[in-house]
């Protein structure tokens, strides 16, 4: 795997790891993961497992989130495999100095680009995309689904705080949230913050310095 950079973003428990692909006259070529990598420069993944792996395609205008889970935890690694999905992050760990905070992180992937993208979302985060093409992705997670242990936080409640989030981003999130959005009535009907916060469950998600712990 031939790694390009590893960044971390607003929030800094959030990582993106740019990868390369070997591109010629037939197409692309590029090793996505691999184990040796990720434990020697990644310190996230000391600690982690990937034990499901996901993939869904959404049509433009699709919004998805904001989920998260407990009991299993669930942390994501997320990439998208071809089209524009702009990635959404959340905060709900009660104590972190970015509580309530979310950022947006562009990932467009086309078969002409030289590099594509991984993003680590931890567990303490409410995790959603934003789709702005036909798009795929795949994402890889620490813990199985778990009914009855997950929930969401609508990503239209009024008491997010976008301040983090890249004005430009903002913008197309809002523009997509003023037509006609493709989203689940669960999706659009999640928890404020506000409403997640009052309900015991939360005390899952506290901040101690690095991500979150129980």
């Amino acid at each position: 795997m031939k790694i390009l950079e590893i960044k971390t973003l607003a929030i800094p428990d959030i990582t993106v790891i740019r990868f390369a692909r070997f591109r010629d006259h037939r197409g692309y070529f590029t090793e996505h993961f691999r184990r040796s990598d990720f434990l020697s420069r990644l310190p996230f993944y000391q600690n982690v497992d990937f034990s499901q792996a996901n993939e869904s395609y959404s049509q433009p205008g699709t919004v998805r989130g904001l989920h998260f889970q407990w009991n299993p935890f669930m942390g994501k690694l997320v990439r998208t495999l071809s089209g524009h999905m702009v990635d959404l992050v959340l905060d709900i760990r009660k104590g972190s100095p970015a509580f309530g905070r979310i950022i947006g992180y562009d990932m467009p992937a086309h078969p002409e680009d030289e590099f594509s993208e991984w993003i680590w979302v931890p567990p303490g985060f409410a995790h959603g995309n934003v789709f702005k093409e036909h798009t795929a992705i795949e994402y890889l997670c620490t813990g199985e689904y778990s009914p009855g242990c997950e929930a969401g936080i609508s990503p239209f409640a009024q008491d997010i705080d976008w301040s983090l989030c890249d004005p430009g981003i903002r913008g197309e999130f809002e523009g997509i949230a003023a037509g006609a959005p493709l989203i689940t009535e669960k999706d659009r009907n999640g928890y404020s913050l506000a409403d997640w916060i009052g309900k015991p469950e939360s005390d899952n998600f506290v901040f101690w310095g690095a991500c979150c712990r129980p």
